[in-house]
């Protein structure tokens, strides 16, 4: 961690808005969980509206809170000296979490509205919000058939990269939208005594909500997009692969080594070999936010 963080620009205010959006994130669960507990009569698997309320429990706890970690995860520096496979992995795991919680959600909508004969697909929210699941999960898929399996060649990845980033922060930020549609609906359906325009207690509770998952999801698109937070390139000095190294199980692109350098002199070997392996981090080490 120490060393992560001498290497670091602005390290403070990094680990300021890191804490910040931690608690941000832990307390929009919570009111979550407390808006449902005591204002919606809990949790339930049985058809009705309790078991409506698992929805915006898992998608707040899982399409923002943990996809918003997963996307910062490689800016941490104290993670730094872990492998990169090592940080892919993760950040594919919590993706994956939270993608299953995201389709539990999905599902619990679905059967309350079958079991009390309310129509499906019908509002902007359920449009949006079906897209960023979807997209989701391609991202998901292709990420982990792209930059995390070893198969896919350099060049590839290094073309997909920025298509990855940007369509994972247009995601993440589709998904705080849709989460602020979605609440508001259901506001407006629930409350009738008094009515949503009336400000209850249920209400303000709910707009508090709103304006966390806001400032969640600003916090997390500030962090991400710092360049100079970025996870650094790993070192190639200290280990110099053969020209014909695969990392990461890619080949090796011929168009990479120098085709006039004399095989003979090792100085010209090692140098072809630094410049290769700059160019297979720039592909690899790049390929996430």
């Amino acid at each position: 961690a120490a060393h992560g963080a001498r290497k670091m620009e602005d390290y403070g205010r990094f680990l300021a808005l890191l804490a910040s959006a931690l608690l941000v994130g832990f307390a929009s669960v919570v009111i979550s969980l407390v808006w449902v507990f005591q204002y919606r009569g809990g949790l339930s698997w049985d058809g009705s509206s309790r078991e409506f309320n698992w929805h915006p429990i898992l998608i707040v706890m899982g399409f923002v809170f943990i996809q918003g970690i997963a996307i910062i995860v490689y800016r941490l520096p104290w993670t730094w000296k872990c492998s990169k496979l090592l940080m892919k992995f993760i950040h594919a795991g919590l993706n994956t979490i939270a993608m299953i919680l995201v389709i539990i959600a999905i599902v619990s909508a679905f059967d309350f509205h079958n079991a009390s004969n309310n129509p499906n697909m019908y509002s902007l929210h359920s449009w949006i919000g079906l897209i960023a699941v979807i997209c989701y999960c391609l991202q998901l898929f292709f990420g982990v058939a792209v930059f995390l399996l070893p198969y896919a060649p350099v060049r590839l990845r290094a073309a997909l990269m920025p298509i990855h980033v940007y369509s994972g922060l247009t995601i993440f930020g589709t998904v705080i939208a849709t989460c602020l549609m979605g609440i508001t609906e259901k506001l407006i359906f629930s409350l009738s005594n008094p009515p949503y325009s009336q400000s209850p207690p249920e209400a303000i509770l709910v707009n508090c909500l709103g304006l966390l998952l806001v400032i969640f999801g600003a916090l997390i698109l500030w962090m991400v997009s710092r360049p100079h937070w970025k996870r650094p390139r790993e070192e190639n000095a200290k280990t110099v692969r053969h020209i014909g190294a695969t990392p990461e199980g890619t080949e090796a692109e011929s168009t990479m080594t120098n085709s006039n350098a004399d095989k003979s002199d090792p100085r010209s070997n090692t140098e072809a070999a630094r410049k290769q392996n700059i160019t297979f981090d720039e592909a690899g080490q790049r390929t996430t936010m």
